[in-house]
């Protein structure tokens, strides 16, 4: 009887088949593009790493801001500072110059600033000056009166459409008191909060960033010559508590991956720190933008439309802190943290020992990879089997690495192989 011949694939050709079928499948995984691992919170970002670079710009630019401040120092408004702000409808030939020659001429006192505010029928020239007497208020009315000749609502020309108003330097100390006092109670508040809520080094850290914002903010209006005005300084205490609320949002998410961190020799803090900066820097991004777009349009309805003085004021300083505001949460809040961590001897012990596991782990990948590497005496007296010991020889060595958990490992572009999104 005849036997039937079969044939069974070799070694050789069920490992070329295994190799290319996961060749294949490694071909059909997309890897997910820029702006997709910036969303999912897999950006792998070196941002606390390179803190160092973070805190040398910080420091340049609060060294500006603070030369600003000290030199140039502040246009303060007339509630501030006190002073005489007279105003009158647009009629005739009236325009700002004119209108501030006949003001001097009148009264020997150059104005602090002249400004066209409001739209339409509610248009209004508006000059500021330091605290005139009832007297040079007098000969100021009468001068613009019988210059420009403005009406009044009925539409007659009248000595009463030109307005004036006095604000005494009693009045403005007292505002800037308040402000401070305010300032102060708000940032103890804060600090209070984040300790119970969080941690005390966060709410440290936080504190100092929302420092930082004030000082960047107060700079640039030093060194650009903004007037500042109670406007002002409602909108300052309106982007710290913007700043604020990004900064708490990074460190809540810091502590949430930083749960059980001694337990385990897998990452340092900075890198837990690193990733939850990572994981949350598109919902920071995100909103800044819905809030500045707002802003923006208010910017455009207050300045290039309506003319409102206030509302510029409130708008401006609301533009300027929400962008320093998103900056100081994400390159200056998180990174200080862990510089205020590494005073802590327990942090930088944990450091260490991630360090020598790392390293054991690879010396110990080294020898194994060397005692496999060697052939056997059976397979060296098989002279069939001579192509697959040449073939176990040659084999690339397998490095065994511990996966940073900053780094995107490729999946299948499930949930699994996402750590986080904004809003989970």
């Amino acid at each position: 009887m005849n036997k039937v011949a079969t044939s069974t694939p070799s070694s050789r050709d069920r490992s070329h088949s295994t190799t290319a079928r996961r060749a294949k499948n490694s071909s059909s995984v997309r890897e997910p593009g820029f702006f997709e691992r910036m969303y999912n919170g897999e950006g792998g970002f070196q941002i606390v790493q390179n803190r160092k670079k973070w805190f040398a710009v910080m420091l340049v630019v609060v060294v500006v801001c603070l030369g600003a401040i000290v030199f140039r120092g502040f246009a303060l408004g007339i509630d501030f500072e006190g002073g005489t702000r007279i105003s009158m409808p647009p009629s005739g030939n009236a325009d700002e110059t004119s209108v501030a020659r006949v003001f001097e001429d009148a009264t020997g006192v150059a104005p602090q600033s002249t400004q066209t505010v409001g739209t339409g029928d509610a248009r209004q020239i508006e000059i500021t000056s330091s605290r005139l007497s009832e007297e040079q208020i007098r000969q100021a009315r009468s001068a613009l009166f019988d210059n420009f000749k403005p009406v009044d609502a009925t539409g007659k020309e009248s000595e009463a459409a030109v307005n004036d108003s006095t604000v005494s330097e009693s009045w403005g100390s007292s505002i800037t008191k308040r402000m401070l006092i305010a300032l102060g109670v708000f940032l103890l508040v804060v600090f209070t909060y984040i300790t119970i809520r969080l941690e005390r080094d966060m709410a440290l850290a936080a504190i100092i960033c929302l420092l930082i914002d004030l000082t960047v903010v107060s700079g640039i209006y030093a060194l650009v010559g903004f007037e500042v005005s109670p406007a002002t300084v409602i909108g300052l205490l309106t982007i710290l508590s913007f700043s604020l609320y990004d900064t708490v949002v990074v460190f809540d998410k810091v502590k949430e991956n930083t749960a059980g961190l001694f337990n385990s020799t897998r990452s340092t803090y900075v890198e837990q720190v690193n990733l939850a900066v990572n994981q949350t820097i598109m919902r920071s991004i995100n909103t800044t933008i819905f809030s500045a777009v707002p802003i923006i349009s208010l910017l455009v309805v207050a300045v290039g439309i309506m003319g409102v003085g206030t509302l510029k004021d409130l708008a401006l300083v609301q533009f300027i802190g929400v962008i320093a505001g998103t900056f100081s949460s994400i390159f200056f809040a998180a990174p200080l943290l862990v510089v205020l961590k590494n005073r802590n001897a327990k942090y930088r012990r944990h450091d260490e020992r991630v360090r020598k596991a790392r390293a054991s782990g690879a010396a110990n990948d080294s020898s194994s990879d060397a005692t496999g590497s060697e052939s056997s005496p059976a397979e060296e007296s098989h002279g069939a089997d001579s192509a697959d010991s040449a073939r176990l020889r040659t084999k690339p060595k397998r490095e065994r690495k511990v996966v940073s958990p900053n780094n995107h490992v490729p999946g299948s572009g499930g949930e699994n192989s996402r750590s986080w999104r904004p809003g989970m």
